[in-house]
């Protein structure tokens, strides 16, 4: 349960769409201690759960952050940057909390790629089990300096949506995100697969969209994904799509089994 530290900041994609979509539950959250959230698998280096701490702050200023890792020498090395509101602990998918608490919100990047895929559900339901009322699960994947990340969003009832997410000036085609589609999704990128379907559709979206090209990716990519929610359930909002995001409900892209 680890992941690289190539880049303190390659989850900011991540962080900010989980500030965006997920605040005003943070806000809502009762005080005294205030809202948890969990870092799960943070890696050799604390930096994640740190600039977590750092992002969820400005919706919520008294959240707090404990870093889960499965290493000891991984916990032991993060101790210096304990400090109020944030915290370090030793485990794994059962998140031992101090007191039993239950995280509001759980972040989990670069963590169940490691597993087989028959692993995926029970990890989900036993993290999804371990969220207070009203939580949130974020478990998805990026490459070392975050310049694309693909995220499923899970509730206490299971998968709720998918988030494709990309650095605009460095996306070649929006099937490069394949390569960091989470376990649930990656192996099921094939033909007759719905992955594999979407992604197709926004290749096409995307060449059709190129004599945008000149006015910047992010024209180009707006463009493309307007096109793209003609026949696929694109949730966001253009303010999202902006951001060089594209959710969409998991029942449009779950694997056909």
């Amino acid at each position: 349960m680890t992941r690289g530290t190539t880049n303190p900041n390659r989850l900011r994609r991540m962080d900010r769409w989980i500030t965006a979509v997920h605040g005003p539950t943070l806000r809502r959250a009762p005080r005294a201690p205030g809202p948890l959230a969990v870092d799960l698998g943070y890696g050799a280096a604390p930096w994640t759960a740190v600039e977590l701490l750092h992002r969820l702050r400005r919706v919520r200023p008294d959240v707090r952050v404990i870093g889960v890792e499965i290493d000891q020498r991984r916990v032991t090395a993060a101790e210096p940057w304990v400090r109020p509101g944030l915290d370090f602990v030793r485990g794994g998918f059962e998140l031992p909390l101090p007191g039993g608490e239950r995280p509001l919100l759980i972040r989990a990047a670069n963590v169940l790629r490691q597993y087989d895929e028959e692993r995926v559900p029970a990890a989900w339901a036993r993290l999804c089990g371990r969220l207070a009322p009203g939580g949130l699960l974020v478990e998805g994947t990026c490459d070392e300096i975050g310049r694309r990340q693909v995220w499923v969003a899970l509730g206490p009832e299971g998968p709720r949506t998918v988030t494709f997410a990309a650095r605009l000036g460095s996306l070649g085609t929006p099937s490069d995100l394949a390569e960091r589609l989470p376990k649930a999704l990656i192996h099921h990128n094939v033909p007759g697969q719905r992955v594999h379907a979407f992604l197709r559709d926004f290749d096409r979206a995307w060449a059709a969209a190129a004599p945008y090209a000149p006015l910047g990716a992010r024209q180009r990519w707006l463009h493309a994904v307007r096109a793209l929610a003609t026949d696929w359930p694109v949730a966001d909002t253009a303010h999202r799509w902006r951001q060089g995001e594209v959710t969409v409900p998991w029942s449009a892209l779950a694997p056909r089994l």
